[in-house]
Order: structure tokens, then C-alpha cells, then sequence
């Protein structure tokens, strides 16, 4: 029998300043109605001015060590999917092996924004199931605060901050991640950009003058996408591995809004109760939600061992996945 890589441990973090639907009225035109209605999202997550993209991750990494029994020293590789790293270079992965102690561990970090934990669990996968990686700490995190237009309502008022982490040992049993599934389309890179800062627009005044700095979005034209193809991908993903809908103990979504949840779960004749939701609490962590729902759900006793798990995400790129796991 083939190896096959299984999630052993799992953790996450919030910061702990919560700014709700009435605190982004005082900041820009828009009320909680308009914002629960249209996203869910009554409430989110700010980090401190001081607090780093790695100090997300240090916190939610040692929840999951914690609970996979694993030490900082036996793990061989650090992956961090984010889009919002401490900075350019050295790789966040990098810095968070530095303040875990963990000298042993390669690390690099993933960006495939708000699809990255998943692109990053098909790589971890890939790295396990080969023999590449004994122990693997993958970690999704955000600090999405720091690129957000605070006179935009349409992106101010979605976006959190966050980390979620899951550690990855190989196993030979029946549980474990049975697939993973990756997409792209780059001609709708537009639809979800932050366009500053790269080598095409360095920093300059001129980018700091015109915002390109801050996360810029169509909204209407993603959801329209993303309703489309989420449904696709998870039947698809279903029936590459030959099981049935009703079989689906949970599904994990990414938190982006609740009308594409809903959907998602209306495709797969799901009932909510089986469906993960925290965007409520949390708003959109982009690489960090799905990690942060799976920790959550993981640690309330929701998954037993043998249960049929959905994670699927979409983001910009534009990217979507989506993985199958048997608990």
C-alpha cells in the first residue's frame, strides 16, 4: 500500500481586536444590513500595529504541533501559504521557522491568495506521498488589514486577519487525503488584483498617491464566477473519487460570503449544519480560512474518524481547489 499524507494536528489564531459591522459604520457609507445581507460577515479580526504576518503563524503553528505531539525540531519542512507575508524577502516560512525553532525544517512560502492553503496542501501532499517530508507544518495566514482602502466599501468590509495551521505525517491506513484538485484562469486576474508593489508597479509616490497598494476588486463579476465553478468543482471532486454527496460528513469552505456557501450546499443537497461557517466571526482570512474553519470544527469533536471531509476554496488569479480527506 502507497503512502498516503494525513493531518495529524491542527491549530489557529485570531488577534484579538474584534471590529464589527458598526465600528466600519463610523468609517465609511455602508450599515450592517447592507453588509449582512449582501456577505454574512457581521464582524472581524484586526491585528495590533505591531503584530507580523509570522507572529499569526508562530501562534496557530504551535497549536498544531500541540496537538499532533510533534516538536518544533522534528518537523523537516515549513510551507506559508499568504499573500500578505513580513515582506519580500526572506520568505515568511523562513521567519517563522526562526521564532519556532525549528532548524531541521526547509521552508518556503505559496501564493495563490485566497486558494492558498489548498494549493499548498496538494504540494504538502506531493512532498509526503513521495518520502520528500516526514513532518510537515503547513500554515495559511493573513494580514489582509494592511491592504485595505478603509474609504472602499466594497473591500474594506469583507477582510480579516488570521492564521490557521495543520501538520502532515505519512500514513498507510484508509484515512488521509485522497485527492486534490488545482485551477486557474489568469485572463481574470483583474477581477481580484493588489496591484502595488511588485517589479511592475514598484513603490513610489505615484503608486502610493493612486492606491495601487490597497486590495482592488469587482465584486459582482467574482461572485458570478465563483458561484459557477465552486458548484462544478466539488462534484467533480466527489466523483473523481467515487463518493456520493450524502456521504459528506462536513464541508469546509473558504469564508468568502454566505450566498456562495449556501449555494455550494444547496448543490450538494447538504444541510447546513454539515457545512462549516465562521465568516460571520471572522470575515474573509483569505488563505487562512479554511484552516482556521477546519481547526475549529476539528477541535468541537464535528469529525470522526473515517468521515468524508470537502475543503474547497476559490480566490484571485483567478485560482480555485479543492481536496477530499478521509478523517
Amino acid at each position: 500500500m502507497q503512502w498516503k499524507s494525513k493531518i495529524t494536528g491542527t491549530g489557529s489564531y485570531v488577534p484579538e481586536k474584534v471590529l464589527d459591522n458598526s465600528d466600519l459604520e463610523k468609517k465609511v457609507d455602508t450599515s450592517d444590513e447592507w453588509i449582512t445581507e449582501r456577505t454574512g460577515i457581521r464582524q472581524r479580526r484586526i491585528a495590533r500595529d505591531r503584530q507580523t504576518n509570522s507572529d499569526l503563524c508562530l501562534e496557530a503553528s504551535r497549536q498544531a504541533l500541540h496537538a499532533a505531539g510533534v516538536k518544533p525540531r522534528e518537523i523537516d519542512l515549513i510551507i506559508v501559504a499568504t499573500m500578505s507575508g513580513d515582506m519580500p524577502m526572506p520568505s515568511t516560512a523562513s521567519i517563522l521557522q526562526r521564532k519556532l525553532g525549528a532548524p531541521n525544517a526547509g521552508a518556503f512560502d505559496l501564493n495563490a491568495a485566497c486558494s492558498g492553503f489548498l494549493y499548498g496542501l496538494s504540494v504538502a501532499d506531493k512532498f509526503i506521498r513521495t518520502g520528500a517530508s516526514r513532518k510537515l507544518l503547513l500554515v495559511g495566514a493573513e494580514l489582509n488589514s494592511r491592504f485595505l482602502d478603509w474609504k472602499d466599501r466594497t473591500t474594506c468590509v469583507l477582510f480579516g486577519d488570521g492564521a490557521g495551521a495543520v501538520v502532515l505525517e505519512p500514513t498507510r491506513g484508509r484515512s488521509g487525503i485522497l485527492s486534490t484538485h488545482l485551477y486557474s484562469d489568469g485572463t481574470l486576474w483583474d477581477f481580484i488584483c493588489l496591484p502595488g508593489g511588485g517589479s511592475e508597479n514598484p513603490p513610489s509616490l505615484k503608486t502610493v498617491r493612486e492606491g495601487m497598494h490597497f486590495i482592488k476588486m469587482k465584486g459582482n463579476e467574482t461572485f458570478k464566477v465563483a458561484v459557477r465553478t465552486l458548484e462544478k468543482l466539488v462534484l467533480s471532486t466527489l466523483k473523481a473519487n467515487n463518493v456520493e454527496p450524502s456521504e459528506l460528513a462536513m464541508l469546509i469552505p473558504h469564508q468568502a460570503n454566505l450566498r456562495i456557501i449556501s449555494a455550494t450546499a444547496r448543490r450538494l443537497r447538504l444541510p447546513m449544519d454539515r457545512v462549516a461557517v465562521n465568516l460571520d466571526r471572522y470575515g474573509n482570512t483569505s488563505s487562512a480560512s479554511i484552516p482556521i474553519a477546519l481547526d475549529e470544527v476539528a477541535r468541537a469533536g464535528r469529525l470522526k474518524k473515517g468521515d468524508y471531509v470537502l475543503l474547497e476554496a476559490f480566490g484571485a488569479g483567478l485560482t480555485w481547489a479543492s481536496a477530499l480527506i478521509k478523517w
